[in-house]
């Protein structure tokens, strides 16, 4: 049995020993040439012309293309208004503008300072603030409402306004953004890329080419991850290198360094969120009145359905009411900023833990108490604020179960003691939860497929649309496959994704890789399960005993498919106890002509939303989990460390443990560095100046927690997905979200006669900023 068991990542063994194959391992091949994108100086104003003349005289260099040398210079995901290279306005600085190519790197970046720009610059608008002060906006979403929000404040006993900031992320993947593109004959095009969305990057590729969808094939064999940095701005740098691979009819390679990766590609978007909220004596939330400001950089990119996402999720796990919630896209001249896991889930959920941490500061209570009590119930106050039903809701059990194991109530009465000592440090405490929607909120993209097909030997080859990025998706797929069979795990391989074997797939994202993908190819799977029990019902009622007579066509109406067992490399009958070997009954079928392949599409049933009323039923189903931080500061440096985490949480039933465990605690560390250390720094003119790891501070193995407990609790109720799983690459990266409500809560040891407000993320010069106010 292959489900629910730890088998290792199928890459497991070739990462370890440098076997696995990424972009740039591909072996070179004859006249292939290297590619650098080279990038703007300024974040506003018009590119008048580019002198490339002394470049060109370089020695290595082979040509230089820009905008004009494209057949089609626009692309974007929801509006194709972003050009691949700057033609005339400029929308931030290091933006792409000129193709430089050569026949090395070395001799690439050695002429890129010869290239001049002839710039008229233009005043940039560098800040979420400046943008709404000139009602600079990308997208403006339609308010989601519930109940009468204006009223419930009026009436409120108690009520708290202000702002929540949290700044943006570097995707900060191992492997930069890659591609290599090969001219193949006819004029086609064949692209491997680093890209977690592979029918995009052969559309944009196509477009930018003028070349028809069927004369590009992209493949993803997979990424040195992703975090939904390659989910759409993958595809431009593929057109890039597909243009040169063109015009030069020469294999192109393009291979960003971090430092260019950085500069020219978008993070995850700064929020700047207003909110009024109001609240009784016990801090139950009456209403709350909120606007959502995200900075969408200089082009729409995703940033209108990340910007819908953290207006799904402003709820976090707590019922509210009343609410009237607004959001706004802000169009700036920073890099366009893009999906990122959690996709603006954490922006929202981030907002309201901030509140009720202000709530309980507020009313001098513990926070974990205004938690439980706002928490969504079983069979009352559990419809979301767009009017979505929570359906086996188990985030009341999650709370009152980690309670209780992670002895909250005794450390809590232990900080208590600790920061009354007065050691130069302050401990905090704070319980945070994750209520996930698991689908795509634009439903057209809740769809997948999958090929499967099985060879004579019994082996299985699998084909879907799912992108490995390190995050086991493939491992999860043949442990379907495999367990449908009854066969060994290493029987099933997952192949390499390419868009001309599974055609207008979606993006892998919104941690429904596994869902979409994984129903497909379960589906086909079972479709050759049941010709193959057929098959062995004529064998064993004698219509065919030999490889002369052939089995008659399928008709599952004369078969009881519950009587056939295919387990451990064999078909059993269990009426009659007879059985035959799973590669013997393969051969048979071979030889009475039967299909050992099948194709299957799967799309995702009873997803609706309204978006004019903002209302409905986005989501397939809710990932949830709670999880406990305690902090530590220092008082004279602003340094913080975390002493402890406690997560627990709901994965249905985990097709993979062993992975869902490492996705758990790969993204509340990633969700952590998000909330404390990871700033990114700019200078006056827009330039990002935190563009490498000397600069940009992602968690290192001494950040993590020093005490680290992770559980699942059992649940089988989660009949919406495949196998009663449910999907875990985003829902944990917010319970990072903890680690600062912690910080805010250490805090609070300080500050008696105000509500700490602090920003995101809490780098030890914030904190120190805020404990200034206290002296």
């Amino acid at each position: 049995m292959s489900i629910g068991q730890n088998i290792p990542h199928d890459s497991s063994r070739g990462h370890v020993t440098g076997g696995s194959v990424f972009i740039d391992d591909r072996a070179l091949t004859q006249k292939e040439v290297f590619v650098l994108p080279v990038g703007v100086p300024a974040a506003a104003g018009l590119l008048k012309s580019i002198e490339t003349k002394e470049a060109l005289k370089a020695p290595g260099i082979l040509a230089a293309f820009t905008a004009k040398d494209f057949h089609h210079n626009h692309w974007g995901t929801i509006i194709p208004e972003q050009p691949v290279l700057v033609e005339n306005k400029i929308g931030y600085y290091d933006e792409p503008a000129l193709i430089l190519v050569g026949t090395s790197m070395d001799a690439l970046l050695r002429a890129k300072s010869l290239v001049k720009f002839d710039i008229e610059k233009h005043p940039a608008i560098l800040s979420i603030d400046e943008a709404i002060a000139k009602k600079n906006f990308i997208y403006k979403a339609n308010p989601f409402a519930c109940g009468d929000a204006h009223s419930a404040l009026q009436k409120a006993p108690h009520k708290l306004s202000g702002s929540f900031e949290c700044g943006g992320q570097e995707h900060f993947y191992l492997e930069s953004q890659a591609c290599i593109a090969y001219p193949m004959e006819d004029g086609q095009i064949e692209i491997h890329s680093s890209s977690q969305h592979p029918s995009e990057t052969q559309h944009v590729v196509a477009e930018a080419l003028g070349l028809s969808l069927h004369e590009v094939v992209c493949i993803v064999k997979r990424m040195g991850g992703g975090f939904g940095g390659k989910e759409s701005q993958a595809a431009p740098f593929a057109a890039m290198a597909a243009l040169v691979a063109q015009k030069m009819q020469r294999p192109a390679r393009l291979c960003l360094s971090k430092d260019d990766d950085m500069m020219m590609t978008g993070k995850r978007h700064p929020f700047k969120n207003f909110y009024e909220v109001g609240f009784d004596d016990d801090g139950r939330i009456l209403g709350l009145k909120a606007q959502l400001y995200a900075d969408g950089g200089a082009y729409a990119d995703l940033s209108s359905s990340i910007l819908d996402r953290a207006m799904f999720h402003i709820d976090g796990a707590y019922f509210l009411p009343h609410a009237h919630i607004e959001g706004y896209v802000c169009r700036t001249n920073f890099h366009s900023n893009t999906a990122f896991r959690g996709f603006g889930g954490p922006q929202g959920t981030m907002t309201i833990e901030s509140i009720i941490e202000d709530i309980a500061a507020y009313l001098k209570k513990d926070a974990l108490d205004i938690r439980l009590l706002n928490c969504y119930g079983k069979n009352q106050n559990n419809v979301t604020h767009y009017g979505q039903t929570l359906t086996h809701n188990t985030l009341p059990d999650l709370f009152a179960q980690l309670k209780n194991d992670s002895e909250y109530l005794r450390r809590r009465q232990e900080i208590d003691i600790f920061n009354s000592q007065g050691t130069g440090k302050i401990r905090g405490l704070s319980v945070t939860a994750t209520k996930f929607g698991i689908a795509f909120t634009a439903r057209f993209l809740n769809q997948g497929n999958a090929l499967v097909n099985v060879h004579k030997d019994g082996t299985v080859q699998v084909s879907t649309g799912a992108t490995e990025m390190g995050q086991g998706v493939n491992t999860k797929i043949q442990q379907i496959v495999a367990h449908t069979f009854g066969v060994p795990s290493p029987d099933v391989k997952v192949m390499a994704t390419s868009t001309e074997k599974n055609h207008n797939t979606s993006p892998t994202a919104a941690s429904s890789g596994s869902d979409i993908n994984g129903s497909a190819a379960l589906q086909a799977s079972l479709e050759i399960k049941n010709r193959l029990a057929w098959l062995y019902h004529n064998i064993l009622i004698g219509t065919t005993m030999n490889d002369i007579a052939e089995c008659p066509p399928v008709d599952l109406n004369q078969l009881n498919l519950a009587d056939f067992h295919f387990h451990d490399g064999n078909v059993v009958h269990l009426p009659s106890g007879q059985n035959i070997s799973w590669t013997e009954l393969v051969k048979k079928a071979y030889l009475n002509r039967m299909s050992l392949g099948e194709y299957a599409h799967f799309k995702t049933e009873g997803l609706g939303f309204d978006k004019a009323r903002s209302l409905g039923t986005p989501f397939n189903y809710f990932t949830n989990g709670v999880a406990v931080s305690e902090v530590e500061i220092d008082t004279w440096t602003g340094e913080s460390k975390v002493l402890q985490a406690d997560i627990l949480m709901d994965l249905g039933r985990p097709l993979n443990p062993g992975i869902d465990r490492g996705q758990v605690t790969g993204a509340f560390v990633q969700g952590m560095g998000w909330v404390t250390s990871e700033k990114l720094f700019y200078n006056k003119e827009g330039k990002l100046l935190s563009h490498s790891p000397t600069t940009y501070k992602i968690p290192s193995i001494q950040d993590t927690p020093r005490v680290f407990n992770v559980s699942f609790i059992e649940n089988n109720e989660n009949h919406q997905n495949v196998h009663r799983s449910k999907a875990v690459g985003e829902p944990p990266f917010l319970l990072g979200i903890s680690v600062w409500t912690a910080l805010k809560n250490a805090l609070r040891y300080k500050s008696t006669q105000r509500i700490p407000h602090i920003k995101s993320p809490a780098t030890p010069e914030e904190l120190l900023m805020e404990l200034k106010q206290y002296e």
